[in-house]
């Protein structure tokens, strides 16, 4: 089943129809198990056949944290030890890619992330900027994944690549991050052969499309999110991006209401605009 948040509180959506959640969105993280959680829900309001309007379902998040993994894809890797090359810091991506110890960073607060439909930024001081399409893990506050959503890390690859310690600033500012539509609430894991893609679209038309899958990631999930929280602690729950796969070719670079939109089988589409 796939939980929403809306304007109007939780919504959850199963067999094809809406059903409102009591509680509050932060309850549902700080829970052991969200799903049977939702399969017990009291219906709260009569079930309706037609899905919430794309204007009332707002980013899954609240007092949550947004972390990304870099380096999970060869593709990912390939595409930094490009980018970083003049810096001297091209062998530093393929020793993360084949290091035990996962490359993990801090993505975005609630407050930097928009959800479907919005409008996300793109940094002044950049000129090479992409959107990487990412599964993202919703983690309740015991480090146990209970979802699966889409999300969308904007990078200023220019900014990176000019020095891998500038990461902060090619990651994190205000709009930088997207999620939706929703969370894939299951206790299975995600099927490897899960595809994800990507389509930018400029004036309407198709520009650059893209697919990958989740089999293409390197490191298990298990030890993203084992090395994420240890020694550390998150008490509303955390959202763990797992990095891209799709990567636009050369310098291609967003722009000003370019559209992008990432679909990942089981989850849905998420559509954004760049500003």
């Amino acid at each position: 089943m796939i939980l929403y948040k809306t304007t109007g509180g939780p919504l959850v959506e199963h067999n094809a129809a809406y059903y409102a959640v009591p509680g509050e969105w932060n309850d549902l993280f700080a829970r052991p198990d969200p799903g049977r959680f939702l399969r017990d829900v009291v219906v709260t309001t009569p079930p309706s056949a037609h899905p919430p309007v794309a204007r009332d379902v707002v980013a899954p998040i609240d007092g949550q944290e947004v972390w990304g993994a870099g380096v999970t894809y060869n593709r990912s890797r390939v595409a930094r030890m490009s980018e970083s090359k003049r810096a001297g810091g091209s062998d530093f991506y393929d020793r993360v890619y084949r290091a035990v110890r996962p490359e993990l960073f801090f993505k975005a607060s609630a407050h930097r992330v928009v959800g479907p439909g919005g409008m996300m930024h793109l940094r002044r001081d950049s000129t090479w900027i992409v959107p990487e399409p990412e599964l993202t893990l919703a983690i309740n506050a015991r480090g146990q994944v209970f979802g699966y959503t889409i999300g969308n890390d904007l990078s200023c690859r220019d900014i990176e690549g000019e020095n891998p310690l500038y990461l902060p600033q090619a990651k994190t500012y205000v709009g930088c991050a997207a999620l939706g539509p929703g969370i894939l609430v299951t206790r299975r894991p995600m099927p490897r052969a899960t595809s994800i893609g990507l389509d930018i679209r400029r004036r309407g038309r198709s520009i650059f499309t893209g697919t990958t899958s989740v089999s293409e990631i390197k490191k298990p999930f298990a030890v993203l999110v084992e090395h994420l929280y240890r020694d550390n602690v998150f008490p509303a729950g955390c959202l763990l991006m797992t990095g891209t796969g799709i990567v636009p070719p050369g310098r291609f670079c967003l722009r000003r209401g370019d559209e992008v939109r990432i679909t990942i089988e089981h989850i849905g589409t998420l559509v954004n605009r760049m500003g």
